[in-house]
C-alpha cells in the first residue's frame, strides 16, 4: 500500500505540474516503477535502527550481496553495515531514494557513496554527473548532519584507457575531488588499483568490463579500509 501511495502521489504532483524542473536531469530527483519494493524494503531497515555505516549505489554496490556477499559478512557485516544499493540506478534514482525515506529512523556513522555509472552511458555531461553526485551528499548532510560520506570515485568501465567512458569518469572524478573537505566528505578514487600498469582493464577484474568480480571486491574492500576506520571513530 505505501508503495502505491507513493506512486499515485508522485503521478498526481507531475500531473499538476508541481515538480520542481532541473535544468540538469542528474538532479532532478525521481523515482523508478520496478524498484519501489525494494526501495521500501530500506525504509524498513532504517526504521529498525541499529545501523552504523550504510553502502549506497547502484548494481555496483548492490553485488556486496551477491558476488562480494562473504567479503561482506566478514568485513563489513560486524560494522553494522547495511547495502542500499539498487542495478540501474542513476544520481537522480538515488536522490529520491534519500528524500523518501531510506535515511529515516538512522544516523549512520558513515555512508559509503559510489554512484553516477550508469549516467555516463548517456547524454549527461561530467559536469552534471558530478552536480547530481554532489546533489545526494547534500541531501545526505541535510537529513543526518553528524554522518560522514566516504565518496568513492566512478570506478572506471571499458577496456582501453583511451576509451570515450573512461575519459568522462576521469573528467566527473576530477570534480568529485573537489567536495573533499577532510572531515566530513572524504573522496577516495580507488580506480588504478582495478587496472594493469597499461591502464587496461581485465574481465578477472570485471568479467563484463562493468561489474566486480569476487577479486575486485576483495581490492574495493582492501582499499577503502584504508580509511574507513578512521571514519567510524
Amino acid at each position: 500500500m505505501h508503495s502505491l501511495t507513493r506512486l499515485i502521489s508522485f503521478s498526481l504532483v507531475a500531473l499538476l505540474g508541481l515538480t520542481t524542473v532541473s535544468a540538469n536531469p542528474a538532479t532532478a530527483p525521481v523515482p523508478r516503477n520496478d524498484w519501489m519494493e525494494q526501495h521500501e524494503s530500506f525504509n524498513a531497515v532504517a526504521q529498525k535502527g541499529g545501523v552504523d555505516v550504510v553502502f549506497l549505489g547502484d548494481s555496483i554496490t548492490h553485488g556486496w550481496c551477491t558476488v562480494g556477499r562473504h567479503i561482506w559478512d566478514e568485513r563489513f557485516v560486524p560494522l553494522k553495515a547495511v547495502n542500499f544499493g539498487i542495478r540501474g540506478d542513476r544520481t537522480q534514482h538515488v536522490l529520491w531514494r534519500v528524500q523518501n525515506g531510506n535515511f529515516a529512523g538512522i544516523t549512520p556513522k558513515v555512508v559509503v557513496l559510489m554512484i553516477g555509472t550508469n549516467n555516463s552511458t548517456g547524454s549527461d555531461t561530467a559536469e552534471q554527473i558530478a552536480e547530481g553526485v554532489e546533489a545526494i551528499v547534500k541531501e545526505i548532510m541535510k537529513r543526518s548532519p553528524a554522518t560522514k560520506v566516504l565518496l568513492l570515485g566512478v570506478f572506471p568501465r571499458a577496456e582501453k584507457p583511451d576509451s570515450p567512458a573512461r575519459v568522462k569518469i576521469a573528467a566527473i572524478n576530477a570534480i568529485l575531488a573537489k567536495l573533499d573537505d577532510g572531515e566530513k566528505v572524504v573522496f577516495l578514487d580507488m580506480g588504478e588499483k582495478f587496472l594493469q600498469p597499461d591502464g587496461t582493464l581485465t574481465r578477472d577484474i570485471m568479467p563484463d568490463l562493468l561489474h566486480l568480480s569476487p577479486v575486485g571486491y576483495q581490492i574495493w574492500a582492501d582499499a577503502i579500509q584504508e580509511k574507513l576506520p578512521a571514519l567510524l571513530k
